[in-house]
């Protein structure tokens, strides 16, 4: 249902540092902001600061369909929070909280109503689930 919220999480075995520099760079961003390997992301943008804007290009390998995922930063405290407001109005929230050498990592985001809260739940996971076994292999 539109403007449900729907939070996602993961535990990346590696150091607060490290996690924010691979969700921020855009050189790391397109090696796995993706939720299978059917999909990549051949250019990202990032103006990490409130008020910048980010842009992640995803398309599917076979040239069959891509989009533009886009917004403006509300908020940025390195190595803590990022806020951002997608292009179509809808808000995110994602916080890292280092625990042990771990950094947990917790996103929240309104749905949209195009698809199911399962299926966006289930992509938004692949991809944080995608995000974690690259920064753990590096």
């Amino acid at each position: 249902m539109a403007g449900e919220k729907i939070t996602i999480n993961a535990a990346v075995d590696a150091p607060v540092a490290k996690v924010w520099e691979y969700w921020t760079e855009p050189e790391h961003i397109k090696n796995w902001n993706n939720a299978s390997d059917e999909w990549h992301t051949p250019h990202a943008e990032n103006d990490l600061r409130k008020g910048g804007k980010f842009l992640s290009r995803m398309e599917a390998r076979d040239g069959s369909f891509g989009f533009d995922f886009e917004g403006v930063y509300d908020e940025v405290i390195e190595n803590r929070r990022i806020e951002y407001t997608i292009s179509d109005g809808r808000k995110v929230e994602t916080n890292f909280e280092e625990k042990n050498g771990e950094t947990h990592i917790k996103t929240t985001f309104e749905a949209e109503s195009e698809n199911s809260v399962e299926m966006q739940r289930d992509g938004w996971q692949a991809i944080l689930d995608n995000f974690k076994k690259y920064a753990e292999s590096r």
